[in-house]
C-alpha cells in the first residue's frame, strides 16, 4: 500500500505544480532516488505522467490529462465535440481524431476508429511528436516564431518514418503552407502507410484528423475527407465556450 500512496502523493505534486523533478519527487516523499525513479518509470509507463527529454523534469502524461477531462464533464470539449466525431467517421468510415498540443508533442484526447477492415488505429491517449503529425502541425502554424523556437531550439527534427520532417527549417517551411491552406497535412510522416489531413479548431487549442490508409487516400477522397473536417470544424466551433 505504501508503494500506491507513495504513487497518488507524487501525482498530486503535479497538482500544485506544472511539472515535477526526480529530486523533488525523492525529498516529497522521503525516498532514496532510486525509488523515486522507479516510481516515476511506473507512472510514466501507465502514461500518467512523461518525461521532457530536454529538462528531464516529469509533467502529467495522456492518461492522467484524460481522467481530468472526464471529471471536467460536460464543460469538456470531448463532450462537446463527441456528437460530431462520431459524424464525421460515419460519414467517412475512417478513424478520426481530436488532439492538443502539449509543448513539441501532440496528445489525442479522443479518437474513433474505422470500421473497415483495413484501418488506422484509434490514437486516444496517444502523445506523438507534434511535426510528425498533421494534428501537430496544424496547431503549431498557430505560433508565433519565438515560440516555436523555444520548442524545436535545435536544428535537426527527430523522425518517426523516412518521410518525418527532419530540419526546423523544412518545419517552418510547412507551416507557413499550413496557415495559407488552412489545413495540415501528414502523409507517412508519422507512421507508414498512414496519411492524414487536420484543421484547428477556434483558439487553436485543439484540432481534429482523419488517418486514412495511404492506399485508399486517392486526390478525390483527399477533397471529401478536407471537405467532411471543415464542416465537422464549423460545427464544433459553434460549441465552443
Amino acid at each position: 500500500m505504501e508503494s500506491v500512496d507513495n504513487a497518488l502523493r507524487a501525482l498530486m505534486m503535479l497538482v500544485e505544480r506544472s511539472e515535477i523533478r526526480l529530486t523533488e519527487v525523492s525529498s516529497h516523499l522521503s525516498v532514496a532516488s532510486s525509488t523515486a525513479h522507479r516510481l516515476l518509470a511506473m507512472l510514466a509507463y501507465r502514461g500518467l505522467v512523461r518525461q521532457d527529454p530536454r529538462t528531464k523534469a516529469y509533467r502529467s502524461g495522456p492518461s492522467l490529462d484524460l481522467l481530468a477531462f472526464s471529471v471536467v464533464g460536460r464543460l469538456d470539449i470531448r463532450v462537446r465535440a463527441r456528437p460530431v466525431l462520431e459524424k464525421l467517421n460515419a460519414d467517412l468510415r475512417e478513424t478520426v481524431h481530436l488532439g492538443r498540443l502539449d509543448r513539441a508533442q501532440v496528445d489525442f484526447v479522443d479518437s474513433i476508429e474505422s470500421s473497415q477492415a483495413l484501418r488506422v488505429s484509434a490514437r486516444l491517449g496517444v502523445a506523438m511528436p507534434a511535426h510528425c503529425t498533421s494534428t501537430g502541425k496544424a496547431l503549431l502554424a498557430a505560433l508565433t516564431d519565438e515560440q516555436l523556437d523555444a520548442l524545436y531550439p535545435d536544428t535537426n527534427l527527430a523522425q518517426l518514418t523516412r518521410r518525418s520532417i527532419k530540419s526546423k527549417k523544412a518545419l517552418q517551411s510547412e507551416l507557413a503552407t499550413v496557415r495559407r491552406r488552412g489545413f495540415a497535412t501528414s502523409d507517412e510522416e508519422g507512421e507508414e502507410g498512414v496519411v492524414s489531413i487536420a484543421v484547428p479548431l477556434r483558439g487553436g487549442s485543439f484540432a481534429l484528423a482523419a488517418s486514412v490508409p495511404v492506399s485508399r487516400m486517392d486526390t478525390d477522397f483527399r477533397d471529401v475527407v478536407l471537405e467532411n473536417l471543415l464542416a465537422a470544424k464549423a460545427e464544433i466551433d459553434e460549441l465552443l465556450p
